[in-house]
């Protein structure tokens, strides 16, 4: 009976585990993948600069918006998505820290969070493109109002 029950939880953990990683979106940290991966997938890039260690509204749009059933369902349809990340107690591998900051200059990003969508396109001799649709940050009212500006922006692609 006992050995029937062990099994029973253990299948029933396992069952919980691959729902779980399911449901859980791809957060690109390497550009030039992101890069690729949107440019096959024909879907914009949703870019985010944040501060995940000490940037309260980060962490609160993480909370109240990326964590959500509502964003996880637009994300997979919709765009590929991209962290580009600033802590301060976590240290970065030089080369993903030189992108970041490439990548913060060249959005002009003064403050977190801030979301940039991009289009991918590379030119014929190989140059790769981003070109900007809008930006946005953290929105009040959870994920339905976030997703409703993000689709706004989005749609502009379309």
């Amino acid at each position: 009976m006992k050995k029937n029950l062990l099994i029973i939880f253990i299948t029933i953990g396992f069952s919980f585990v691959s729902k779980a990683q399911e449901e859980a979106l791809t957060w690109h940290t390497d550009m030039n993948k992101a890069f690729e991966k949107a440019s096959l997938e024909n879907k914009p890039l949703m870019i985010f600069f944040t501060g995940s260690d000490w940037c309260g509204w980060c962490i609160r749009l993480q909370n109240e918006v990326f964590k959500t059933p509502d964003f996880k369902t637009w994300a997979k349809n919709n765009v590929i998505l991209v962290e580009l990340d600033f802590p301060r107690k976590k240290q970065l591998e030089r080369e993903q820290l030189m992108q970041n900051y490439q990548l913060q200059k060249m959005f002009k990003v003064t403050g977190y969070p801030s979301v940039h969508f991009a289009l991918a396109s590379s030119t014929q001799d190989g140059n790769k493109n981003l070109n900007s649709l809008g930006k946005t940050g953290y929105v009040r009212g959870g994920a339905v109002k976030w997703l409703e500006i993000a689709n706004n922006i989005v749609n502009q692609a379309n």
